[in-house]
Protein backbone atom coordinates (compact mmCIF):
# COMPACT_ATOMS: atom_id res chain seq x y z
CA UNK A 1 0.00 0.00 0.00
CA UNK A 2 1.28 3.46 -0.95
CA UNK A 3 0.80 5.74 2.07
CA UNK A 4 1.12 9.28 0.72
CA UNK A 5 -0.62 12.42 1.97
CA UNK A 6 -2.62 12.43 -1.28
CA UNK A 7 -4.12 9.07 -0.37
CA UNK A 8 -3.36 5.54 0.84
CA UNK A 9 -3.75 3.36 -2.24
CA UNK A 10 -3.29 -0.16 -3.54
CA UNK A 11 -5.06 -2.73 -5.71
CA UNK A 12 -7.99 -3.71 -3.48
CA UNK A 13 -9.55 -6.20 -5.91
CA UNK A 14 -9.20 -9.62 -4.22
CA UNK A 15 -7.37 -11.01 -7.26
CA UNK A 16 -4.67 -8.35 -7.08
CA UNK A 17 -5.33 -7.47 -10.74
CA UNK A 18 -5.70 -3.72 -11.28
CA UNK A 19 -8.25 -4.10 -14.09
CA UNK A 20 -10.51 -6.45 -12.11
CA UNK A 21 -14.06 -5.10 -11.67
CA UNK A 22 -14.91 -7.35 -8.71
CA UNK A 23 -16.50 -5.90 -5.58
CA UNK A 24 -14.67 -8.40 -3.35
CA UNK A 25 -11.54 -7.24 -1.49
CA UNK A 26 -10.61 -10.33 0.55
CA UNK A 27 -9.79 -10.72 4.25
CA UNK A 28 -6.34 -9.06 4.16
CA UNK A 29 -7.68 -5.90 2.53
CA UNK A 30 -10.58 -5.86 4.99
CA UNK A 31 -8.05 -5.88 7.83
CA UNK A 32 -6.05 -3.06 6.21
CA UNK A 33 -9.21 -0.97 5.78
CA UNK A 34 -10.29 -1.51 9.38
CA UNK A 35 -6.86 -0.66 10.77
CA UNK A 36 -6.46 2.41 8.55
CA UNK A 37 -9.70 3.93 9.87
CA UNK A 38 -8.88 2.89 13.43
CA UNK A 39 -5.45 4.56 13.13
CA UNK A 40 -6.93 7.83 11.89
CA UNK A 41 -9.52 7.84 14.69
CA UNK A 42 -6.83 7.16 17.31
CA UNK A 43 -4.75 10.04 15.94
CA UNK A 44 -7.77 12.32 15.78
CA UNK A 45 -8.77 11.60 19.36
CA UNK A 46 -5.22 12.20 20.59
CA UNK A 47 -4.83 15.47 18.70
CA UNK A 48 -8.37 16.88 18.79
CA UNK A 49 -7.53 19.69 21.21
CA UNK A 50 -4.55 20.79 19.10
CA UNK A 51 -6.27 20.89 15.71
CA UNK A 52 -7.45 24.01 13.89
CA UNK A 53 -4.66 26.27 15.10
CA UNK A 54 -4.95 25.18 18.71
CA UNK A 55 -8.55 26.38 19.09
CA UNK A 56 -10.59 24.24 21.51
CA UNK A 57 -13.02 21.82 19.90
CA UNK A 58 -16.75 21.86 20.61
CA UNK A 59 -16.94 18.07 20.29
CA UNK A 60 -15.40 15.94 23.00
CA UNK A 61 -12.00 14.59 21.89
CA UNK A 62 -13.27 11.03 22.23
CA UNK A 63 -16.37 11.55 20.04
CA UNK A 64 -15.35 13.40 16.86
CA UNK A 65 -17.93 13.76 14.09
CA UNK A 66 -16.50 12.16 10.95
CA UNK A 67 -18.03 12.36 7.47
CA UNK A 68 -17.54 9.19 5.40
CA UNK A 69 -18.17 8.61 1.68
CA UNK A 70 -16.95 6.57 -1.31
CA UNK A 71 -16.55 7.10 -5.03
CA UNK A 72 -18.22 4.60 -7.39
CA UNK A 73 -15.53 1.90 -7.56
CA UNK A 74 -16.90 -1.64 -7.04
CA UNK A 75 -14.66 -2.29 -4.01
CA UNK A 76 -15.82 0.84 -2.20
CA UNK A 77 -18.72 -0.84 -0.40
CA UNK A 78 -16.65 -3.52 1.36
CA UNK A 79 -13.95 -1.03 2.32
CA UNK A 80 -16.65 1.27 3.71
CA UNK A 81 -18.09 -1.55 5.81
CA UNK A 82 -14.71 -2.05 7.48
CA UNK A 83 -14.08 1.68 7.92
CA UNK A 84 -17.51 2.22 9.48
CA UNK A 85 -17.06 -0.76 11.81
CA UNK A 86 -13.78 0.69 13.07
CA UNK A 87 -15.32 4.12 13.65
CA UNK A 88 -18.41 2.69 15.34
CA UNK A 89 -16.25 0.55 17.63
CA UNK A 90 -14.19 3.64 18.49
CA UNK A 91 -17.33 5.58 19.49
CA UNK A 92 -16.97 8.21 16.75
CA UNK A 93 -20.08 10.04 15.55
CA UNK A 94 -20.44 8.98 11.93
CA UNK A 95 -22.03 11.03 9.15
CA UNK A 96 -22.35 8.51 6.29
CA UNK A 97 -23.30 10.04 2.92
CA UNK A 98 -22.72 7.07 0.58
CA UNK A 99 -21.40 7.97 -2.87
CA UNK A 100 -20.07 11.52 -3.15
CA UNK A 101 -17.55 13.49 -5.19
CA UNK A 102 -14.33 14.48 -3.44
CA UNK A 103 -15.07 18.25 -3.55
CA UNK A 104 -18.54 17.52 -2.16
CA UNK A 105 -17.39 15.61 0.94
CA UNK A 106 -14.59 18.11 1.59
CA UNK A 107 -16.99 21.06 1.43
CA UNK A 108 -19.53 19.27 3.65
CA UNK A 109 -16.87 18.23 6.18
CA UNK A 110 -16.12 21.89 6.93
CA UNK A 111 -19.10 21.71 9.27
CA UNK A 112 -17.80 18.66 11.15
CA UNK A 113 -14.49 17.48 12.63
CA UNK A 114 -12.97 15.31 9.92
CA UNK A 115 -13.63 13.08 6.92
CA UNK A 116 -12.61 9.72 5.48
CA UNK A 117 -13.04 9.38 1.73
CA UNK A 118 -12.70 6.00 0.02
CA UNK A 119 -11.29 6.51 -3.47
CA UNK A 120 -8.29 5.94 -5.73
CA UNK A 121 -9.01 9.01 -7.84
CA UNK A 122 -7.83 8.38 -11.43
CA UNK A 123 -6.18 4.98 -10.87
CA UNK A 124 -7.50 1.88 -12.72
CA UNK A 125 -10.76 0.34 -11.51
CA UNK A 126 -9.25 -2.45 -9.38
CA UNK A 127 -7.39 0.10 -7.27
CA UNK A 128 -8.90 1.85 -4.29
CA UNK A 129 -7.72 3.85 -1.32
CA UNK A 130 -8.47 6.13 1.59
CA UNK A 131 -8.05 9.89 2.03
CA UNK A 132 -8.03 11.44 5.50
CA UNK A 133 -8.82 15.07 6.22
CA UNK A 134 -10.00 17.55 8.82
CA UNK A 135 -12.50 20.40 8.38
CA UNK A 136 -10.30 22.79 6.42
CA UNK A 137 -11.45 21.48 3.05
CA UNK A 138 -8.39 19.38 2.19
CA UNK A 139 -6.46 16.23 3.07
CA UNK A 140 -4.01 15.94 5.95
CA UNK A 141 -0.66 17.57 5.37
CA UNK A 142 2.51 15.47 5.05
CA UNK A 143 3.47 15.74 8.73
CA UNK A 144 -0.03 14.78 9.94
CA UNK A 145 -0.22 11.92 7.46
CA UNK A 146 3.12 10.60 8.72
CA UNK A 147 1.80 10.54 12.29
CA UNK A 148 -1.26 8.52 11.23
CA UNK A 149 0.97 6.24 9.17
CA UNK A 150 3.14 5.45 12.22
CA UNK A 151 0.07 4.42 14.21
CA UNK A 152 -1.07 2.25 11.28
CA UNK A 153 2.31 0.56 10.95
CA UNK A 154 2.35 -0.11 14.69
CA UNK A 155 -1.09 -1.72 14.50
CA UNK A 156 0.02 -3.95 11.66
CA UNK A 157 2.53 -5.49 14.06
CA UNK A 158 -0.09 -6.23 16.71
CA UNK A 159 -1.92 -9.56 16.79
CA UNK A 160 -5.57 -8.47 16.91
CA UNK A 161 -8.84 -9.75 15.54
CA UNK A 162 -9.85 -6.66 13.62
CA UNK A 163 -13.38 -7.33 12.34
CA UNK A 164 -15.18 -8.24 15.56
CA UNK A 165 -18.74 -9.69 15.31
CA UNK A 166 -20.02 -7.54 18.18
CA UNK A 167 -19.59 -4.40 16.05
CA UNK A 168 -22.12 -5.60 13.46
CA UNK A 169 -25.11 -3.98 15.22
CA UNK A 170 -23.33 -0.65 15.46
CA UNK A 171 -22.45 -0.90 11.79
CA UNK A 172 -26.06 -1.65 10.77
CA UNK A 173 -27.25 1.46 12.58
CA UNK A 174 -24.46 3.51 11.04
CA UNK A 175 -25.51 2.84 7.45
CA UNK A 176 -29.22 3.47 7.96
CA UNK A 177 -30.61 4.40 4.55
CA UNK A 178 -32.85 7.08 6.06
CA UNK A 179 -29.90 8.79 7.70
CA UNK A 180 -27.79 8.43 4.57
CA UNK A 181 -30.43 10.07 2.37
CA UNK A 182 -30.75 13.04 4.74
CA UNK A 183 -26.98 13.37 5.05
CA UNK A 184 -26.54 13.22 1.28
CA UNK A 185 -29.13 15.94 0.77
CA UNK A 186 -27.36 18.14 3.32
CA UNK A 187 -23.99 17.45 1.69
CA UNK A 188 -25.25 18.53 -1.73
CA UNK A 189 -26.76 21.73 -0.31
CA UNK A 190 -23.52 22.50 1.50
CA UNK A 191 -21.47 21.88 -1.64
CA UNK A 192 -23.71 24.08 -3.78
CA UNK A 193 -23.47 26.92 -1.29
CA UNK A 194 -19.69 26.57 -1.13
CA UNK A 195 -19.39 26.44 -4.94
CA UNK A 196 -21.23 29.75 -5.23
CA UNK A 197 -18.74 31.24 -2.78
CA UNK A 198 -15.75 29.88 -4.72
CA UNK A 199 -17.05 31.06 -8.11
CA UNK A 200 -17.99 34.55 -6.94
CA UNK A 201 -15.08 35.03 -4.54
CA UNK A 202 -17.33 36.54 -1.86
CA UNK A 203 -19.43 35.35 1.07
CA UNK A 204 -21.76 38.36 0.93
CA UNK A 205 -25.15 37.41 -0.51
CA UNK A 206 -25.67 40.73 -2.29
CA UNK A 207 -22.25 40.58 -3.94
CA UNK A 208 -22.82 36.96 -4.95
CA UNK A 209 -26.17 37.80 -6.52
CA UNK A 210 -24.60 40.69 -8.42
CA UNK A 211 -21.84 38.42 -9.72
CA UNK A 212 -24.19 35.66 -10.90
CA UNK A 213 -26.55 38.22 -12.46
CA UNK A 214 -23.60 39.51 -14.49
CA UNK A 215 -22.76 35.97 -15.64
CA UNK A 216 -26.38 35.21 -16.52
CA UNK A 217 -26.73 38.42 -18.52
CA UNK A 218 -23.57 37.63 -20.47
CA UNK A 219 -24.70 34.05 -21.20
CA UNK A 220 -28.02 35.32 -22.59
CA UNK A 221 -26.04 37.11 -25.30
CA UNK A 222 -23.43 34.40 -25.78
CA UNK A 223 -24.89 30.95 -25.24
CA UNK A 224 -22.76 28.37 -23.43
CA UNK A 225 -23.55 24.66 -23.35
CA UNK A 226 -21.70 22.41 -20.91
CA UNK A 227 -21.38 18.73 -21.87
CA UNK A 228 -20.22 16.13 -19.35
CA UNK A 229 -19.08 12.53 -19.74
CA UNK A 230 -19.53 11.35 -16.16
CA UNK A 231 -18.22 7.83 -16.93
CA UNK A 232 -20.19 6.43 -14.00
CA UNK A 233 -18.25 8.57 -11.53
CA UNK A 234 -19.36 10.08 -8.23
CA UNK A 235 -20.35 13.25 -10.10
CA UNK A 236 -23.38 11.36 -11.46
CA UNK A 237 -24.97 12.03 -8.04
CA UNK A 238 -23.69 15.57 -7.69
CA UNK A 239 -24.83 19.17 -8.31
CA UNK A 240 -23.36 19.69 -11.79
CA UNK A 241 -26.58 20.07 -13.79
CA UNK A 242 -28.28 22.20 -11.15
CA UNK A 243 -25.26 24.43 -10.71
CA UNK A 244 -24.51 25.15 -14.38
CA UNK A 245 -28.15 25.75 -15.32
CA UNK A 246 -28.44 28.12 -12.33
CA UNK A 247 -25.71 30.35 -13.79
CA UNK A 248 -27.41 30.47 -17.19
CA UNK A 249 -25.66 27.69 -19.13
CA UNK A 250 -27.28 24.71 -20.82
CA UNK A 251 -26.20 21.28 -19.59
CA UNK A 252 -26.07 17.79 -21.15
CA UNK A 253 -24.51 14.55 -19.88
CA UNK A 254 -23.64 11.02 -21.02
CA UNK A 255 -22.67 7.90 -19.04
CA UNK A 256 -24.53 9.38 -16.09
CA UNK A 257 -25.43 6.20 -14.17
CA UNK A 258 -23.33 6.03 -10.97
CA UNK A 259 -21.07 2.98 -10.92
CA UNK A 260 -21.40 2.18 -14.62
CA UNK A 261 -17.81 2.95 -15.61
CA UNK A 262 -17.69 2.41 -19.38
CA UNK A 263 -14.08 3.32 -20.22
CA UNK A 264 -10.72 4.04 -18.57
CA UNK A 265 -10.90 6.42 -15.62
CA UNK A 266 -8.00 8.86 -16.02
CA UNK A 267 -9.21 12.08 -17.76
CA UNK A 268 -6.36 12.33 -20.25
CA UNK A 269 -6.62 12.79 -24.05
CA UNK A 270 -6.98 9.07 -24.81
CA UNK A 271 -10.19 8.98 -22.73
CA UNK A 272 -11.51 12.44 -23.58
CA UNK A 273 -12.40 11.21 -27.09
CA UNK A 274 -15.84 10.16 -25.80
CA UNK A 275 -16.83 13.61 -24.56
CA UNK A 276 -15.23 15.12 -27.68
CA UNK A 277 -17.60 13.05 -29.82
CA UNK A 278 -20.51 14.16 -27.60
CA UNK A 279 -19.48 17.81 -28.03
CA UNK A 280 -19.47 17.42 -31.83
CA UNK A 281 -22.88 15.71 -31.77
CA UNK A 282 -24.21 18.58 -29.65
CA UNK A 283 -22.79 21.11 -32.10
CA UNK A 284 -24.26 19.25 -35.08
CA UNK A 285 -27.71 19.30 -33.45
CA UNK A 286 -27.51 23.04 -32.78
CA UNK A 287 -28.32 25.61 -35.44
CA UNK A 288 -26.35 28.17 -33.44
CA UNK A 289 -23.12 26.14 -33.22
CA UNK A 290 -21.18 28.90 -35.02
CA UNK A 291 -22.00 31.41 -32.29
CA UNK A 292 -22.43 29.04 -29.37
CA UNK A 293 -19.65 28.02 -26.97
CA UNK A 294 -19.69 24.30 -26.17
CA UNK A 295 -17.44 23.10 -23.34
CA UNK A 296 -17.07 19.44 -22.43
CA UNK A 297 -15.41 17.79 -19.46
CA UNK A 298 -14.80 14.30 -18.10
CA UNK A 299 -14.13 13.80 -14.37
CA UNK A 300 -12.16 10.96 -12.83
CA UNK A 301 -13.91 8.49 -10.51
CA UNK A 302 -13.89 10.75 -7.44
CA UNK A 303 -14.87 13.79 -9.50
CA UNK A 304 -12.08 16.16 -8.48
CA UNK A 305 -10.44 16.37 -11.89
CA UNK A 306 -12.09 17.33 -15.12
CA UNK A 307 -10.00 18.06 -18.16
CA UNK A 308 -11.56 20.02 -20.98
CA UNK A 309 -12.79 19.61 -24.54
CA UNK A 310 -14.36 22.47 -26.49
CA UNK A 311 -15.94 23.02 -29.87
CA UNK A 312 -13.60 25.11 -32.01
CA UNK A 313 -15.67 27.50 -34.09
CA UNK A 314 -12.56 28.27 -36.12
CA UNK A 315 -11.87 24.64 -37.06
CA UNK A 316 -15.43 23.30 -36.93
CA UNK A 317 -14.60 20.36 -34.65
CA UNK A 318 -14.06 19.40 -31.02
CA UNK A 319 -10.58 19.95 -29.65
CA UNK A 320 -9.10 18.24 -26.60
CA UNK A 321 -7.10 20.61 -24.45
CA UNK A 322 -3.88 19.41 -22.90
CA UNK A 323 -3.71 19.41 -19.10
CA UNK A 324 -1.20 22.27 -19.03
CA UNK A 325 -3.48 24.36 -21.27
CA UNK A 326 -6.47 23.73 -19.00
CA UNK A 327 -4.55 24.90 -15.96
CA UNK A 328 -3.03 27.89 -17.78
CA UNK A 329 -6.36 29.26 -18.95
CA UNK A 330 -7.79 28.79 -15.43
CA UNK A 331 -4.86 30.76 -13.97
CA UNK A 332 -5.37 33.48 -16.58
CA UNK A 333 -9.07 33.76 -15.70
CA UNK A 334 -8.72 33.82 -11.93
CA UNK A 335 -5.75 36.21 -11.89
CA UNK A 336 -7.50 38.59 -14.30
CA UNK A 337 -10.67 38.60 -12.19
CA UNK A 338 -8.64 39.03 -8.98
CA UNK A 339 -6.69 41.91 -10.52
CA UNK A 340 -9.98 43.66 -11.35
CA UNK A 341 -11.41 43.17 -7.85
CA UNK A 342 -8.22 43.66 -5.79
CA UNK A 343 -6.14 46.27 -7.61
CA UNK A 344 -3.48 46.66 -4.90
CA UNK A 345 -3.23 43.02 -3.81
CA UNK A 346 0.03 41.05 -3.76
CA UNK A 347 -1.13 38.30 -6.10
CA UNK A 348 0.49 34.87 -6.27
CA UNK A 349 -0.06 31.40 -7.71
CA UNK A 350 1.02 28.14 -6.06
CA UNK A 351 1.81 25.28 -8.46
CA UNK A 352 3.62 21.95 -8.52
CA UNK A 353 7.18 21.63 -9.78
CA UNK A 354 6.42 20.23 -13.30
CA UNK A 355 3.83 22.90 -14.16
CA UNK A 356 4.83 24.52 -17.48
CA UNK A 357 6.81 27.74 -17.34
CA UNK A 358 4.02 29.43 -19.29
CA UNK A 359 2.36 30.04 -15.91
CA UNK A 360 5.18 32.47 -15.04
CA UNK A 361 4.46 34.46 -18.22
CA UNK A 362 0.74 34.58 -17.43
CA UNK A 363 1.36 35.62 -13.83
CA UNK A 364 3.79 38.37 -14.90
CA UNK A 365 0.99 40.07 -16.87
CA UNK A 366 -0.80 40.72 -13.57
CA UNK A 367 2.25 41.37 -11.41
CA UNK A 368 1.78 38.03 -9.66
CA UNK A 369 4.47 35.71 -8.33
CA UNK A 370 4.66 31.96 -8.89
CA UNK A 371 5.69 29.61 -6.08
CA UNK A 372 6.39 25.92 -6.65
CA UNK A 373 5.99 22.84 -4.44
CA UNK A 374 6.61 19.14 -4.82
CA UNK A 375 4.01 17.14 -6.76
CA UNK A 376 0.97 16.31 -4.64
CA UNK A 377 -2.22 18.25 -4.05
CA UNK A 378 -1.52 18.50 -0.31
CA UNK A 379 1.87 20.11 -1.00
CA UNK A 380 0.40 22.78 -3.26
CA UNK A 381 -2.49 23.52 -0.89
CA UNK A 382 -0.12 23.92 2.05
CA UNK A 383 2.26 26.11 0.02
CA UNK A 384 -0.66 28.43 -0.81
CA UNK A 385 -1.55 28.60 2.89
CA UNK A 386 2.03 29.54 3.76
CA UNK A 387 2.03 32.33 1.17
CA UNK A 388 -1.30 33.70 2.41
CA UNK A 389 0.18 33.85 5.90
CA UNK A 390 3.08 35.80 4.37
CA UNK A 391 0.66 38.42 2.99
CA UNK A 392 -0.07 37.18 -0.53
CA UNK A 393 -3.48 36.77 -2.12
CA UNK A 394 -3.52 33.33 -3.81
CA UNK A 395 -6.78 33.12 -5.78
CA UNK A 396 -5.76 29.98 -7.67
CA UNK A 397 -3.41 27.06 -7.19
CA UNK A 398 -3.00 23.59 -8.57
CA UNK A 399 -1.02 21.08 -10.56
CA UNK A 400 -0.53 22.11 -14.17
CA UNK A 401 0.90 18.70 -14.99
CA UNK A 402 -2.53 17.08 -14.56
CA UNK A 403 -4.78 20.09 -15.19
CA UNK A 404 -6.01 20.15 -11.60
CA UNK A 405 -7.44 23.57 -10.75
CA UNK A 406 -8.00 24.63 -7.12
CA UNK A 407 -9.80 27.94 -6.72
CA UNK A 408 -9.60 29.56 -3.30
CA UNK A 409 -11.16 29.06 -0.77
CA UNK A 410 -11.49 25.49 -2.06
CA UNK A 411 -8.62 23.20 -1.09
CA UNK A 412 -9.27 20.45 -3.63
CA UNK A 413 -9.42 20.25 -7.42
CA UNK A 414 -12.89 20.65 -8.87
CA UNK A 415 -14.15 20.50 -12.48
CA UNK A 416 -16.97 22.92 -11.59
CA UNK A 417 -14.35 25.57 -10.84
CA UNK A 418 -12.37 24.76 -13.98
CA UNK A 419 -15.41 25.17 -16.24
CA UNK A 420 -16.48 28.28 -14.32
CA UNK A 421 -13.04 29.81 -14.91
CA UNK A 422 -13.69 29.51 -18.66
CA UNK A 423 -17.22 30.88 -18.31
CA UNK A 424 -15.97 33.85 -16.27
CA UNK A 425 -13.27 34.69 -18.79
CA UNK A 426 -15.83 34.55 -21.62
CA UNK A 427 -18.40 36.60 -19.69
CA UNK A 428 -16.36 39.27 -17.88
CA UNK A 429 -15.04 41.30 -20.82
CA UNK A 430 -12.92 43.62 -18.69
CA UNK A 431 -10.92 40.63 -17.38
CA UNK A 432 -9.90 39.50 -20.85
CA UNK A 433 -9.28 43.11 -21.92
CA UNK A 434 -6.84 43.46 -19.01
CA UNK A 435 -4.92 40.40 -20.23
CA UNK A 436 -4.90 41.57 -23.85
CA UNK A 437 -3.57 44.99 -22.83
CA UNK A 438 -0.80 43.50 -20.67
CA UNK A 439 0.31 41.22 -23.52
CA UNK A 440 -0.04 43.84 -26.27
CA UNK A 441 -2.74 41.83 -28.04
CA UNK A 442 -5.68 43.18 -30.05
CA UNK A 443 -9.01 43.14 -28.22
CA UNK A 444 -12.48 42.63 -29.66
CA UNK A 445 -15.75 42.40 -27.73
CA UNK A 446 -16.61 39.31 -29.79
CA UNK A 447 -13.63 37.16 -28.74
CA UNK A 448 -14.09 33.38 -28.55
CA UNK A 449 -12.49 30.51 -26.68
CA UNK A 450 -10.31 30.01 -29.76
CA UNK A 451 -9.03 33.58 -29.35
CA UNK A 452 -8.28 33.06 -25.67
CA UNK A 453 -6.33 29.88 -26.35
CA UNK A 454 -4.41 31.53 -29.17
CA UNK A 455 -3.39 34.28 -26.73
CA UNK A 456 -1.69 31.89 -24.32
CA UNK A 457 2.14 31.82 -24.27
CA UNK A 458 3.35 29.00 -26.52
CA UNK A 459 5.08 26.04 -24.85
CA UNK A 460 5.60 22.37 -25.75
CA UNK A 461 5.22 20.07 -22.77
CA UNK A 462 5.24 16.30 -22.20
CA UNK A 463 1.83 14.92 -21.23
CA UNK A 464 1.72 13.24 -17.84
CA UNK A 465 0.03 10.07 -19.16
CA UNK A 466 2.19 9.59 -22.25
CA UNK A 467 4.02 6.25 -22.32
CA UNK A 468 7.38 7.95 -22.75
CA UNK A 469 6.74 9.94 -19.55
CA UNK A 470 6.50 6.82 -17.36
CA UNK A 471 9.57 4.73 -16.56
CA UNK A 472 10.22 1.58 -14.55
CA UNK A 473 13.26 2.13 -12.32
CA UNK A 474 15.11 -0.66 -10.47
CA UNK A 475 16.93 1.57 -7.96
CA UNK A 476 14.62 1.72 -4.94
CA UNK A 477 16.51 4.55 -3.20
CA UNK A 478 15.76 7.61 -5.32
CA UNK A 479 18.41 9.68 -3.55
CA UNK A 480 21.01 7.18 -4.80
CA UNK A 481 19.46 7.20 -8.27
CA UNK A 482 19.65 11.00 -8.45
CA UNK A 483 23.22 11.06 -7.16
CA UNK A 484 24.14 8.69 -9.96
CA UNK A 485 22.11 10.73 -12.44
CA UNK A 486 24.06 13.84 -11.47
CA UNK A 487 27.35 12.15 -12.42
CA UNK A 488 25.95 11.06 -15.78
CA UNK A 489 24.28 14.42 -16.46
CA UNK A 490 27.24 16.64 -15.61
CA UNK A 491 29.57 14.57 -17.78
CA UNK A 492 27.09 14.54 -20.67
CA UNK A 493 26.37 18.28 -20.51
CA UNK A 494 30.09 19.09 -20.39
CA UNK A 495 30.52 17.01 -23.55
CA UNK A 496 27.65 18.82 -25.32
CA UNK A 497 24.66 16.69 -24.28
CA UNK A 498 24.72 14.50 -27.39
CA UNK A 499 24.89 17.63 -29.56
CA UNK A 500 21.79 19.21 -27.98
CA UNK A 501 23.68 22.11 -26.38
CA UNK A 502 24.86 23.39 -29.75
CA UNK A 503 21.64 22.51 -31.57
CA UNK A 504 19.33 24.30 -29.12
CA UNK A 505 21.63 26.89 -27.55
CA UNK A 506 21.79 25.37 -24.08
CA UNK A 507 24.60 27.41 -22.53
CA UNK A 508 24.08 26.78 -18.80
CA UNK A 509 21.83 25.06 -16.31
CA UNK A 510 20.48 25.22 -12.76
CA UNK A 511 19.13 22.45 -10.57
CA UNK A 512 15.83 22.97 -8.70
CA UNK A 513 14.73 20.59 -5.93
CA UNK A 514 11.23 20.41 -4.42
CA UNK A 515 10.43 18.68 -1.15
CA UNK A 516 6.99 19.29 0.34
CA UNK A 517 6.33 23.04 0.14
CA UNK A 518 9.99 23.98 -0.29
CA UNK A 519 11.81 24.71 -3.55
CA UNK A 520 15.57 25.19 -3.76
CA UNK A 521 16.91 26.64 -7.02
CA UNK A 522 20.65 26.36 -7.62
CA UNK A 523 21.12 23.12 -5.66
CA UNK A 524 24.50 21.44 -6.07
CA UNK A 525 23.58 17.97 -4.78
CA UNK A 526 20.83 16.25 -6.80
CA UNK A 527 20.41 13.53 -4.16
CA UNK A 528 19.05 16.05 -1.64
CA UNK A 529 15.69 15.87 -3.39
CA UNK A 530 15.28 12.31 -2.10
CA UNK A 531 11.80 11.16 -3.14
CA UNK A 532 10.88 14.73 -4.12
CA UNK A 533 11.09 16.50 -7.46
CA UNK A 534 14.29 17.15 -9.41
CA UNK A 535 14.29 19.68 -12.26
CA UNK A 536 17.12 20.92 -14.49
CA UNK A 537 16.49 24.36 -16.02
CA UNK A 538 18.42 25.25 -19.19
CA UNK A 539 19.42 28.79 -20.16
CA UNK A 540 20.54 30.33 -23.47
CA UNK A 541 23.76 32.35 -23.46
CA UNK A 542 23.45 35.70 -21.61
CA UNK A 543 19.85 35.01 -20.60
CA UNK A 544 18.24 34.83 -17.16
CA UNK A 545 15.09 33.23 -18.55
CA UNK A 546 15.11 29.45 -18.89
CA UNK A 547 14.26 28.17 -22.34
CA UNK A 548 13.41 24.62 -21.21
CA UNK A 549 13.58 22.11 -18.38
CA UNK A 550 13.62 18.39 -17.73
CA UNK A 551 12.02 16.97 -14.57
CA UNK A 552 11.74 13.69 -12.67
CA UNK A 553 10.07 12.19 -9.60
CA UNK A 554 8.86 8.81 -8.41
CA UNK A 555 5.06 8.77 -8.11
CA UNK A 556 3.64 8.92 -4.59
CA UNK A 557 0.41 7.13 -5.57
CA UNK A 558 1.58 4.63 -8.23
CA UNK A 559 4.66 2.35 -8.54
CA UNK A 560 6.16 4.31 -11.45
CA UNK A 561 8.87 6.93 -12.06
CA UNK A 562 7.67 10.00 -13.97
CA UNK A 563 9.66 12.29 -16.24
CA UNK A 564 8.76 15.26 -18.42
CA UNK A 565 10.14 18.15 -20.46
CA UNK A 566 8.92 21.72 -20.99
CA UNK A 567 10.15 23.86 -23.91
CA UNK A 568 9.39 27.51 -24.66
CA UNK A 569 7.78 27.76 -28.12
CA UNK A 570 6.25 25.20 -30.47
CA UNK A 571 9.37 23.09 -30.92
CA UNK A 572 8.08 19.53 -30.58
CA UNK A 573 11.37 18.10 -31.85
CA UNK A 574 13.35 19.81 -29.06
CA UNK A 575 10.94 18.50 -26.40
CA UNK A 576 11.18 14.98 -27.82
CA UNK A 577 14.97 15.01 -28.00
CA UNK A 578 15.47 16.48 -24.51
CA UNK A 579 13.13 13.87 -23.03
CA UNK A 580 14.93 11.06 -24.89
CA UNK A 581 18.24 12.38 -23.54
CA UNK A 582 16.84 12.42 -20.00
CA UNK A 583 15.54 8.85 -20.44
CA UNK A 584 18.93 7.66 -21.68
CA UNK A 585 20.77 9.25 -18.75
CA UNK A 586 18.35 7.78 -16.21
CA UNK A 587 18.82 4.32 -17.72
CA UNK A 588 22.59 4.72 -17.29
CA UNK A 589 22.20 6.00 -13.72
CA UNK A 590 19.91 3.08 -12.87
CA UNK A 591 22.66 0.61 -13.82
CA UNK A 592 25.34 2.14 -11.59
CA UNK A 593 25.97 0.00 -8.52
Amino acid sequence: MILSASGWRKVFAESGIESDTTAKIGSDNKALSFLAAQSFLEWLQAHAAKLNGGKPKKAAPKTPKIVVATDTRPTGKEIAECVLRALALGKAKIVWIGVAAAPEIMAFARGYDAFIYISASHNPIGHNGIKFGLNDGGVLNAAQNLEVRKIFERKLQEAETVCKPKTAAAFADTVSKTKMAANKKAALASYEKFSRLVSSGTEKAAAQNKFFSQIKAALKKNNVTVCADFNGSARCLCIDKKFFTSVGASFKAINDKAGKIVHEIIPEPENLVHVARFVEETAAASRACKTQTIIGYMPDCDGDRGNIVYYSQKEGKAKILKAQEVFSISVLSELACAALQQKNARLAVAVNCPTSMRVEEIAAAFGAKVFRAEVGEANVVNLAREKREAGYEVPILGEGSNGGTITYPAAVRDPLNTVMALIKLLSIKDAYALWAKARGLPFSENYTLDDILDSLPKYTTTGVSEKRAILKIKTSDHAVLKRNFQKVFERSFKEGADGLCKKYGLASWKCALTNGTKEKIGATDFSKSGKGGLKILFYPKNSRKASSFIWMRGSGTEPVFRIMCDVCGTNAKMEKELLAWETKMLAQADKIQ
